[in-house]
């Protein structure tokens, strides 16, 4: 009996978390489908009278957003695979190789991951700027080419493969670099795939940065793009969560379908809990 009521109240805890994390994207979808009186209405309401389909094509049409959706593509593209490959190398030569100095360099760059981003900012701007870099893909692309937490975790992974496999590998003649490619990458699929993911989303959700390094409209990327319903004279709600929805729709797709491999994957490099 008490272990039925404990299940009871887990399930139900669980269903309340899941409930009020979903209430925020269900609104943002109930605006974007009103008109204009209904968005600022109380108190408010849930379901529109009528359902506002045009204003995703409204929203569309107000700012260059296929510019900033082929922007936003090639800098998550980009940004993904040169972390990913950056990482890898990294995580590969702190778990595998012997070195002067490893484990020292490796504790340097783990101190990195306590300093809050928005301190590298001016920085990067300053050093991007003198680079004439700014208001480029460049600028967009370079500072995310490398994650210490991406380094962090797949050297978690790397390191539970056993050795048994690497002496194997060199046994059969195999170098370094085509253990770590043919054998080590495939047996750690579920955690780079993990990683991949959050890259992606993080790479695609990211909205100061590239606020400060484009000057261009041509040069945003879709979050920036949403500034485009703010103006001086008001907000203009049903588009902006029209926009909204259609920026986000991408990355929920993504994460539906590769949800077990980051559950996975994190679990497996030892940061659950």
């Amino acid at each position: 009996m008490a272990k039925k009521l404990s299940k009871v109240i887990i399930y139900v805890l669980l269903s309340v978390g899941a409930i009020t994390m979903l209430v925020p994207f269900i609104w943002m979808v109930s605006t974007s489908l009103k008109t204009g009186p209904e968005t600022i209405k109380v108190p408010p309401i849930w379901i529109p009278k009528v359902l506002q389909w045009g204003n995703y094509i409204k929203a569309w049409n107000a700012a260059p957003f296929a510019q900033y959706f082929i922007n936003s593509v090639v800098v998550t593209v980009v940004t993904t695979v040169g972390q990913l490959f950056t990482s890898i190398l990294a995580a590969f030569a702190f778990s595998r190789l012997q070195f002067y100095g490893k484990n020292l360099l490796f504790m340097i760059f783990l101190g990195t991951m306590m300093i809050p981003g928005e301190m590298l900012i001016i920085p990067n701007f300053v050093t991007l700027s003198k680079l004439g870099m700014i208001d480029h893909y460049a600028a967009l692309i370079v500072p995310w080419l490398a994650s210490f937490f991406t380094v962090f975790t797949l050297r978690q992974t790397f390191q539970a493969t056993p050795d048994q496999i690497y002496y194997a590998a060199k046994i059969d003649g195999a170098s370094d670099w085509k253990y770590l490619w043919t054998v080590l990458v495939p047996m750690s699929k579920s955690t780079i795939t993990a990683v991949t993911v959050l890259a992606v989303i993080g790479s695609w959700n990211s909205f100061m940065w590239p606020l400060i390094a484009t000057n261009s409209e041509n040069m945003r990327t879709l979050p920036v793009g949403l500034q485009a319903f703010t103006t001086d004279s008001g907000t203009t709600y049903e588009l902006l969560m029209a926009a909204s929805t259609f920026v986000i729709i991408p990355m929920v797709i993504l994460y539906m379908f590769l949800q077990k491999y980051i559950i996975a994957g994190i679990s497996k490099a030892g940061l659950k809990g």
